[in-house]
């Protein structure tokens, strides 16, 4: 019966299989206790940080955008994955896909990528310490990273 306990509780499952399979946004990132997906170092710093959030999966974390190139570049995502990347300026996870990147060679990064991430133009012009940098596409760091 529709009404019944039973028909209830099998409905609640099934509701929440569906929503096991829909993408989630970026989870707050924890520098006290996350590790590198790709390095095992810590993630200490949230403005050179990524993360790679996957339905059903726990998020995995990089220290540094050339971790999470690196990584990307060795493996397929999980179907549903979304890449995100902390805006430099703000720490705020944008999709890794949309982000403005740039090379900064005077800018120390965990492991040494000198990448920083941005949401926009606006505000990679806003952030002091990312002018004068040299523009990355993401398509272009991925490339490179796979020929490692």
């Amino acid at each position: 019966m529709i009404g019944s306990p039973l028909f209830r509780g099998m409905a609640l499952l099934a509701g929440l299989a569906g929503c096991a399979l829909e993408a989630r946004g970026p989870v707050a990132l924890d520098t006290r206790n996350e590790r590198c997906g790709f390095c095992q170092m810590a993630v200490s710093d949230a403005r050179t940080a990524g993360q790679i959030v996957a339905p059903g999966e726990e998020p995995v974390f990089f220290d540094d955008l050339g971790c999470l190139a690196s990584y990307l570049a060795a493996r397929k995502m999980p179907r549903g994955a979304v890449a995100y990347v902390a805006d430099h300026r703000t720490k705020a996870w944008v999709e890794a896909a949309t982000a403005v990147y740039a090379r900064l060679e005077d800018l120390d990064t965990p492991m040494a990528s000198h990448l920083v991430a941005h949401a926009d133009a606006a505000s990679r012009q806003a952030d002091l310490s990312a002018r004068g940098g040299v523009a990355v596409a993401w398509e272009e760091l991925l490339a490179k990273r796979g020929e490692r």
